[in-house]
């Protein structure tokens, strides 16, 4: 008899043991860095609240002492009363109207909240599959013009919660930059309700047809940019995936692309779907809603991520100071209010495809059945934009989907994209798209560099700003492009990514979550839920209820606030900067700030922690095994033997004057390790409006660029010393180290290496053409025939001497004629 076979050998039991005992100490020790981590930061936030509370309460004490020697303490506690008390009239006042803006903004459709005039250039629900999107052309205002054959831009807003327009939110916004630089300017917009059934893959198809659209509107100016912010920037990134023909240099603002990345001790925000039960709650609440998932539940997350600033400090600095800040306020309210609405079909895409799934930066993200997504098919340069302070899209979910979709950044090149992201150090979510001085400056500059951008050399690449002051005592910036490598990325962001592991059983338990109610519970919800109830869940919700209580139809007091407004605006009387009841006032605001950012800080180490020991154990990493395994990557070394690659490899001894040029622009690029942006500027005239470059296609000039860069990658000093079989003639290359001279500019501005190269390619092409190694002798090959095609440009006579001429014989070569092989018969 056989004995039974075990079902776990001795040695098998062994590893498996060792592994749980490595799983369970790596999870004591992430458990340990983020006590530490998290317990760090709430002692530093400690230390500097006392030291201000120190230097505070001694400032508030010297105040009190000098009113009350010069007996005016009496006076200075009355002035700061009646200051306070009218302050707090006008911020009621200011809720107000909030509230009254809130019901007009809905009961009008809540439009953009664009300051720009703007016509409508498409309806999404006019398509053969309506969508609540729109295309709008953005009016230049006065002094403003706009030239039709430069590059357009597209702008496409985040639908997150939030209705549509925060791009163009202020004059000094991506839409100010770009139509004071004399671009055309087009902004994708949103209704607030979306159409009955309409998917994710209806809205990528219309932003198609918008993109379409504007190309027809402009045929003389290249493919159109375009513009992402935040959840609209994966929008882009699906759009170009989808459509690579069609679209020009991508700019990604903010967008979450990989959604498990983050950094132990923050990032908050990516451990709610394993906290909160995964995709199972927003199909519950798209029940709730009737189909519909309401977009105050997002605003409602978000506002949570900060609560001393959304709760407390906000309303804080209005009260401080609401004589100023009353516009401001309220024009920002007014979109922040807005909640807009998604089906339930694309909510449930987002969360099990993106937050919980993580699959779109994996490459296993589908946009409908049998629509696969992939990230290496866009064709598009990508400019990705980041920042250390944003804590909705932390820099390692902004940009660790490069480091997952390409083995290495030779595959970048490989591929023919030029990716180049920018790290801002501070900035916060909205300050990306807000902000007056990023508007001025970094976007300003990616405006100048998307000029010129496709000139570029495939590659990855860091923008690099640096401040220069001038002894004029103007600002000014100087770009530059540092070539980088996979590892310099995740240096940059985060090294190591092994807490990621967790995250795949979120995304196995949240497809079980979500089986088991769709079995159980979703029929009896949908049975309850009735139009009526949802009216009323969404009007109960608390975002809601708390700004529509201070408008003028739902709260009976708030006409006795107006009166006293108006009165108060009448006999306003400001205390002076120097009373110390008003510092005291101001040091109970940081304290009551401090303390809910305490809070916050508490509740996110609690957050972090109890997320580790859930899913950090060996059992939940057995759970997710399933779904922990990431995009299978060709090997780098195996990037040189495929097809398309050895292909271009054969011709580096082939070509002219163009292959030369770009081969050598390339060359200088990679021995220096940056490029200036000057440099590229003087590359682009050069490479678009001389000759014989002028001549060329974009999509040639692209596929030149591209095979060079493939052959300096693989073929360095071959390609260096094939530069004088690309130009034989001494006219030749004078032209092309004339170019090459160009775009360097000065000698005083080359780096050493620089210098180097440039000498080596003027040794090599010296004036006089050097003797040519000989060409490798080839057989003679047979001729054949060809029937010609006819050209529509040809004529009815053209085509017809074409036809009789590919009738006649056709000599061939190294074969005995007809009549010699009759002659030599007849002798035989």
């Amino acid at each position: 008899m056989f004995a039974p076979k075990p079902l776990f050998s001795p040695a098998h039991l062994g590893d498996r043991v060792h592994n749980e005992k490595e799983v369970l100490e790596r999870q004591s020790n992430r458990i340990q860095d983020s006590a530490a981590s998290h317990s760090q930061r709430i002692q530093q936030a400690q230390t500097e609240f006392a030291e201000m509370v120190n230097a505070k309460g001694n400032e508030l004490a010297d105040g009190l002492k000098d009113a009350a020697s010069k007996g005016n303490l009496y006076n200075a506690a009355n002035a700061y009363w009646l200051d306070a008390l009218q302050r707090a009239v006008l911020t009621l006042d200011v809720l107000r109207e909030r509230g009254n803006t809130d019901l007009e903004h809905e009961a009008a459709g809540t439009p953009p909240v664009l300051v720009y005039d703007h016509e409508l250039v498409m309806d999404g629900e006019t398509l053969s599959r309506p969508v609540n999107y729109q295309l709008l052309r953005i009016l230049p205002p006065a002094g403003v013009v706009v030239q039709d054959w430069k590059r357009p831009y597209m702008i496409i807003d985040p639908r997150a919660g939030h209705g549509a327009g925060i791009g163009g939110f202020k004059q000094d916004s991506q839409v100010g930059v770009a139509l004071r630089a004399g671009h055309p300017v087009y902004f994708v917009v949103f209704r607030q309700r979306p159409v009955y059934g309409q998917t994710l893959a209806d809205v990528m198809r219309a932003e198609a047809e918008f993109v379409r659209e504007i190309t027809r509107r402009h045929p003389k100016a290249p493919a159109p940019i375009i513009v992402g912010n935040c959840q609209g920037g994966w929008a882009t990134m699906l759009l170009a995936a989808a459509n690579p023909d069609i679209t020009g240099p991508l700019v990604i603002n903010g967008a979450p692309m990989a959604y498990w990345s983050g950094h132990a001790g923050d990032s908050t925000m990516r451990y709610n779907g394993g906290l909160l039960g995964g995709a199972m709650p927003a199909l519950l609440l798209s029940d709730l809603g009737h189909g519909q998932f309401d977009g105050a539940h997002l605003v409602s997350n978000f506002e949570m991520l900060n609560p001393g600033r959304n709760f407390f400090g906000k309303y804080y600095d209005l009260f401080a100071n609401v004589d100023a800040n009353r516009e401001s306020f309220l024009e920002f309210e007014k979109w922040w209010g807005g909640f807009h609405f998604t089906n339930e079909a694309e909510i449930r895409w987002i969360v099990e495809q993106l937050f919980v799934g993580n699959k779109l930066a994996r490459g296993e993200a589908s946009l409908e059945h049998g629509r696969p997504l992939d990230l290496k098919a866009i064709r598009s340069p990508i400019i990705v934009f980041a920042s250390k302070g944003d804590n909705i899209t932390p820099p390692q979910q902004a940009l660790n989907w490069i480091a997952d979709t390409y083995a290495d950044e030779r595959e970048i090149v490989v591929r023919g994209n030029r990716i180049i992201y920018m790290v801002h150090e501070k900035v916060g979510h909205l300050g990306i798209f807000v902000s007056s001085s990023v508007a001025k400056r970094e976007h300003a500059e990616m405006a100048s560099t998307l000029k010129t951008i496709e000139s570029l050399a495939p590659g990855l690449y860091e923008m690099v700003i640096e401040d220069i002051h001038e002894n004029d005592g103007e600002e000014h910036f100087v770009v530059n492009f540092q070539n980088r490598t996979m590892a310099d990325l995740l240096g940059i962001i985060s090294p190591d990514r092994s807490d990621e592991r967790d995250f795949a059983a979120v995304a196995r338990l949240s497809e079980m979550g979500v089986h088991t109610y769709e079995t159980l519970v979703r029929p009896a919800v949908q049975a309850v839920v009735t139009p009526q109830v949802a009216q009323a869940i969404e009007n109960a919700h608390p975002s809601r209820v708390s700004r529509r209580a201070f408008a003028n139809t739902v709260n009976p007091l708030m006409p006795l606030v107006e009166q006293a407004a108006d009165k108060v605006r009448k006999e306003r009387a400001p205390v002076d900067e120097t009373n110390p009841f008003l510092a005291a006032e101001r040091l109970v605001a940081a304290t009551i700030t401090h303390s809910m950012d305490m809070w916050r800080d508490t509740r996110d180490a609690a957050y972090e922690l109890a997320f580790i020991g859930l899913y950090g154990n060996p059992f939940m990493q057995w759970v997710g095994a399933t779904h922990a395994h990431t995009r299978t990557q060709k090997d780098p070394a195996e990037l040189r033997y495929l097809p398309e690659v050895q292909a271009m490899l054969l011709g580096v001894g082939q070509g002219g004057l163009e292959e030369a040029v770009i081969r050598m622009l390339i060359l200088l690029a990679d021995s220096r390790g940056s490029v200036r942006r000057d440099r590229l500027e003087r590359s682009s005239t050069v490479l678009t409006e001389e000759e014989p470059f002028a001549s060329l296609s974009d999509e040639e000039r692209t596929a030149l660029i591209r095979q060079q860069s493939i052959i300096v990658e693989f073929e360095r000093e071959k390609a260096i010393r094939a530069l004088p079989r690309l130009l034989p003639t001494r006219e030749m290359r004078e032209r092309a180290l004339e170019a090459v001279h160009f775009v360097l500019g000065p000698t005083g501005e080359m780096a050493k290496e620089t210098l180097a190269l440039v000498e080596r390619f003027e040794g090599l092409l010296s004036p006089e053409p050097a003797a040519l190694p000989p060409r490798p002798k080839t057989h003679k090959r047979e001729v054949v025939a060809v029937k010609p095609v006819a050209s529509k440009d040809q004529t009815p006579t053209e085509v017809a001497t074409a036809t009789s001429a590919a009738k006649q014989p056709v000599k061939r070569m190294n074969k005995p004629t007809t009549k010699k092989v009759a002659a030599k018969k007849a002798a035989e």
